[in-house]
């Protein structure tokens, strides 16, 4: 069949993806569509290359459009309340051979080999439409800057090197900045054999981290400019020193200095009481405006944690994460739970410490949860889901107290589950009633990591 555009010319290409901007699959392809057997998360990519680009989808290590070496790639929107557009979801790329990428140069690689010019078309998600009825919105090719593709190629060199240490098992996309490796498979028995090691490996792809998307997204749509502040100003640093290196030679000066002595040093005023005093004073240490974000830590997700430890280097509190909502998490597999996406974030921890009722400044550590401490954590969740699948939240009640058997601090040394609400009528509706107390909503609860556990793996390691 002839297509209505030149596969050997990447304007041609480009001008024909172009025409979907504004429309649906429905709209703009061929009748044939109503008929299509496309099903699952990819489905709507795979009509597209059908339908409207005239070839059949394929998981071949070249680029969809192999003979300009372009890739096609779709990925879901979302619509925020202010009426701006978000990344859903992490873009995944292709598969990781673990076989193969052990003998490969970054430069030959199968992921550069396919990913290095990339067409993307943007969709709208909207819960309760048709694929079919999805709008795009953006089109348009991506090659990766130059800064951002010296921190892709050492994230791959990683990942690549995990690989070969025989530790393609404990792979997490917390272990890198920009470029993740994500699971991907049918379900968590999806496995491939490693190279170095005799135990199964999930089976992963290589994927742009949402945060990273999002800037893809704000880029095209010309929307990136004066949000944020670059920590890495030019290529030559970047080839020279990561995000790590730059940050933590920023913090370095200050360690032992107090909170006032950074801030009379930064020269930054800054409001002590404020809510975003911690994130702000960061800011002022790496030398970014107060009023912009910082772009590296946006594109890789990393999540800032500030801790204060006692004299004896006990955190003063355990570290809390987001809620989580009952209806959620019994519905939820634990390779696609909100809890396993934070603990495969990467995080920035930056310690402070009491000293004669000042806080001073101790250190700051990049930190990734290591495999054997998630298959931990992994308890912790798993014990929760059941309690609350079957309804047996409140083991008993004295007084007005009511005690959970959620677990505790001495289930397990990585993690806990206990109450983060305003009070105990701040609260999400169950799935299950309450057996014991009959209740239909509970006082909101979450994750926690230790404060044993911080001090010990995380602080003094």
């Amino acid at each position: 069949m002839k297509l209505p555009y030149n596969p050997k010319d990447k304007k041609s290409v480009i001008d024909y993806a172009k025409l979907l901007k504004g429309k649906t699959l429905r709209e703009i392809c061929d009748p044939l569509i109503l008929e299509h057997s496309y099903t699952g998360k990819g489905n709507f990519g795979q009509i597209l290359e059908k339908f409207y680009f005239g070839y059949d989808p394929n998981s071949k290590s070249e680029a969809d459009f192999f003979e300009i070496g372009m890739e096609l790639k779709t990925s879901p929107l979302k619509r925020l309340k202010n009426n701006e557009y978000r990344s859903k979801e992490r873009l995944v790329l292709n598969i990781i051979n673990y076989l193969e990428v052990v003998n490969q140069q970054f430069e030959d690689s199968d992921f550069w080999k396919k990913n290095a010019n990339i067409l993307l078309i943007f969709y709208l998600h909207q819960a309760g439409y048709d694929v079919l009825d999805y709008l795009i919105k953006l089109v348009d090719e991506w090659n990766f800057p130059n800064t951002d593709l010296e921190i892709i190629k050492k994230d791959w060199e990683l990942i690549q090197q995990k690989i070969a240490d025989g530790k393609a098992h404990e792979l997490s996309e917390g272990d890198t900045f920009y470029l993740g490796a994500c699971t991907k498979g049918a379900n968590s028995n999806s496995t491939r054999k490693q190279p170095f090691n005799d135990i199964p490996a999930k089976q992963r792809a290589y994927s742009l981290k949402q945060g990273y998307v999002n800037h893809i997204i704000a880029s095209i749509a010309n929307e990136a400019t004066g949000v944020y502040g670059k920590l890495i100003p030019s290529v030559a640093v970047a080839k020279k020193q990561t995000i790590e290196d730059i940050v933590v030679s920023k913090f370095k000066p200050y360690y032992g200095k107090t909170v006032d002595q950074i801030i009379a040093i930064t020269g930054v005023e800054l409001n002590t009481t404020a809510k975003s005093f911690y994130s702000n004073l960061t800011k002022a240490i790496l030398g970014i405006e107060l009023d912009k974000e910082i772009e590296e830590f946006e594109k890789a997700e990393i999540i800032v944690k500030t801790v204060r430890l006692k004299e004896n280097n006990l955190p003063k509190e355990d570290i809390s994460f987001p809620n989580f909502k009952y209806e959620e998490i019994v519905n939820e597999e634990w390779d696609d739970s909100n809890f396993k996406d934070i603990l495969e974030h990467k995080f920035l921890f930056v310690f402070f410490q009491f000293e004669n009722e000042q806080l001073v400044l101790r250190k700051v550590k990049f930190w990734n949860m290591p495999y054997a401490d998630i298959l931990e954590a992994e308890k912790v969740w798993a014990k929760t889901k059941e309690i609350v699948s079957k309804g047996k939240i409140v083991k008993e009640v004295i007084g007005t107290t009511r005690y959970t058997n959620f677990p505790n601090k001495s289930f397990n040394s990585v993690s806990h589950v206990r109450p983060h609400a305003t009070n105990a009528a701040d609260t999400y509706p169950l799935p299950t009633k309450d057996k014991l107390t009959k209740a239909k909503e509970y006082t909101k609860h979450c994750f926690w990591l230790n404060n044993t556990y911080v001090r010990d793996e995380i602080y003094l390691k």
